[in-house]
């Protein structure tokens, strides 16, 4: 099943709501750090590390209490393999994910 589309002038227009977070993956090397450019199939596959960009306020749980989300606005996170649905603005794309979908939270 393909990841939804849409499309957006402004990243900042785009509000997660619930337990959604908003990201940015990290870009694939183009090229070696010798300089030998590699070819799109070798960069195809996206990476599972990420940015995040916006997180919503999180979800009630069965009592009602809103849960916050896990990671905050320029945390960096792990992926999953799968998932997530895909937000163009302008050339930049961007993934939504459930919270609970985000494998780690990246310390440095």
């Amino acid at each position: 099943m393909a990841a939804a589309q849409a499309t957006f002038k402004s990243i900042k227009s785009l509000v997660p709501l619930l337990d959604r977070v908003l990201v940015e993956r990290f870009k694939a090397e183009t090229k070696t750090a010798t300089g030998i450019f590699l070819p799109s199939s070798a960069t195809s596959n996206p990476l599972p590390e990420a940015t995040v960009i916006a997180v919503g306020p999180g979800a009630p749980n069965k009592e009602g209490r809103v849960v916050p989300t896990s990671v905050k606005a320029g945390d960096r996170v792990l992926l999953p393999g799968w998932g997530g649905n895909s937000i163009k603005v302008g050339e930049n794309e961007y993934f939504l994910f459930k919270d609970s979908d985000i494998l780690a939270k990246i310390e440095e």
